[in-house]
């Protein structure tokens, strides 16, 4: 068998082998989820820090009325 065949012929099972696609589309999941799990924190670390510098506020100021 010449070597063009070979490669050919490797090329040809390259391509015909679903471990690849596997790998692939667990590496776009766990992009996505790394991207919502980002998307998320940046969300609930946003209200916390509203809500923390309310608090912060109210003790600051004891008189005033407090919105939390």
């Amino acid at each position: 068998m010449s070597r063009i065949a070979k490669l050919k012929k490797s090329i040809v099972r390259f391509f015909h082998r679903e471990d690849a696609v596997t790998a692939i589309e667990y590496g776009l999941l766990a992009a996505l989820i790394a991207v919502v799990i980002i998307v998320g924190a940046s969300l609930l670390g946003t209200n916390l820090n509203t809500l923390f510098t309310n608090i912060a506020n109210c003790i600051a100021n004891p008189s005033q009325p407090c919105t939390l």
